[in-house]
């Protein structure tokens, strides 16, 4: 009896500990939370942007049809909103509409030049009315996704090539300052900004890998070879990763040129776009590998986007082990 009285209590004790180490994180979380907006409360404004586009992302499974067409928009809408509002509050209107101007477009004019010649990606073409207003046979929505997939992208790349600064990782949490930005070399030419640029495509065909097998499976555009492209995926050709990688280099360039000739962020933070990036990297792996039935592009897209991904976490590992 004895023995059976003291295993209950050890039992209790260790739920005890448990709850206790619940609490405990939790209120952790809220204080970098509160602290992370007292620091500047427009921060708020792009974070609930930010949950509002998880929330629709997770209906897109449990749709169909017409509905899911219009979560498709709506997800664009809230993920461009996301990244364009997290720009102004922190690196001004100017370098906001700059990027927008440099990212939607530059992806119009290639999607336009690819849909009539087949040159950057392969040839394809966009279903008709189902993504809204089109541009010479290209749905508005369309760049307006290159903004919205790709601003969190550009910010990972450049955290990870800012050097050692255990502020770009690490999170205080009395202030909630962390995962922030900074702007170590002034130089247009440098080797972090090269690195940055190779790594931004390398993001940008990442994403891709997500994005393409889940349009094409809902319908949303065709491509005219099928046959030629990764194993699991063959429906998408190979010419279209090399496009993306193109395209995503000439943008990088200019948004290096951007970056120099404007002033560097006011405010830091970059915890939003970091967010997102982690939600669309692990959120999109399981999604493809649960809901939607993409297992191939659930492995190709993690990998993809894990090029960044991967170093983001272990950067950031490290950073809180410093702390």
């Amino acid at each position: 009896m004895k023995d059976s009285s003291a295993e209950s209590a050890a039992r209790r004790n260790r739920g005890g500990s448990s709850t206790a180490s619940v609490t405990g994180t939790a209120r952790r979380t809220v204080a970098v939370i509160r602290g992370w907006l007292r620091a500047d409360r427009r921060r708020a404004i792009p974070a609930l942007t930010a949950l509002a586009l998880v929330f629709v992302q997770i209906t897109y499974p449990l749709s169909a049809g017409v509905a899911r067409d219009r979560i498709t928009v709506a997800v664009v809408v809230l993920s461009a909103a996301t990244a364009l509002l997290h720009a102004a509050t922190t690196r001004g209107s100017r370098w906001a509409i700059g990027f927008f101007v440099v990212v939607s477009g530059l992806g119009l004019t290639a999607e336009i030049v690819g849909t009539a010649t087949g040159f950057p990606f392969g040839s394809y073409a966009y279903a008709v009315d189902r993504l809204g207003p089109a541009f010479a046979d290209v749905p508005l929505a369309v760049p307006l996704a290159w903004t919205g997939g790709l601003y969190p992208i550009w910010i990972v790349a450049g955290m990870l090539v800012s050097g050692a600064h255990s502020s770009s990782v690490a999170i205080n949490r009395s202030t909630g300052r962390g995962f922030t930005e900074s702007r170590s070399d002034a130089r247009l030419l440098s080797g972090s900004k090269v690195w940055r640029v190779g790594l931004f495509a390398l993001g940008a065909v990442g994403w891709d890998l997500f994005l393409d097998p889940q349009m094409v499976a809902d319908g949303q555009w065709t491509w005219s070879v099928t046959d030629a492209g990764l194993p699991g995926i063959p429906e998408i050709p190979y010419t279209n990763y090399l496009g993306w990688a193109l395209v995503a280099v000439v943008m990088g360039v200019l948004l290096t040129l951007l970056d120099h000739v404007l002033p560097p962020p006011r405010d830091p933070s970059v915890a939003v776009p970091v967010a997102v990036f982690g939600w669309t990297w692990v959120g999109s792996a399981l999604a493809h590998a649960a809901f939607l039935g993409l297992p191939a592009s659930a492995i190709w897209g993690f990998l993809g986007l894990g090029v960044l991904g991967i170093p983001l976490c272990l950067r950031a590992w490290a950073g809180r082990r410093a702390f």
